[in-house]
């Protein structure tokens, strides 16, 4: 080998890193136990997520109106009783959630587990 010919190798873990990330989003994505594993456990709680906040939201809206009844058209007693009512609502938005929580888990517990299973026994 000559002076001239020289080997030059300069390696960038940064740059490695990127170019994996890049590759990565447009090699074909297929669905592992983990994920498939992951989207079933959030899919457990979004009913019940979902349904608690609109009652939720109708409850605080009622519970607004009696307020406003109160406050603004000087009507006190239906205003009371309105709010009471709004208050009752809003206070069923968490045992609604946990009781549909709690039948979604019992309903999806079978994959549950067998994916666990299946995980742990891979490695």
């Amino acid at each position: 080998m000559t002076e001239n010919e020289k080997f030059e190798y300069t390696y960038s873990a940064k740059q490695q890193a990127e170019l994996e990330n890049i590759r990565k989003k447009y090699l074909p994505q297929g669905e592992t136990k983990m994920d498939r594993l992951r989207r079933l456990d959030r899919g457990v709680t979004r009913p019940g997520t979902m349904i608690s906040i609109i009652i939720g939201v109708v409850g605080t809206l009622i519970m607004g109106f009696g307020m406003c009844l109160c406050l603004e058209w000087s009507m006190f007693i239906p205003g009371v009783i309105i709010g009471i009512v709004g208050m009752a609502i809003l206070a069923c938005a968490y045992p609604v959630y946990s009781i549909i929580t709690r039948k979604q888990r019992k309903k999806i517990a079978p994959e549950i587990l067998r994916l666990t299973e299946e995980i742990s026994r891979e490695k």
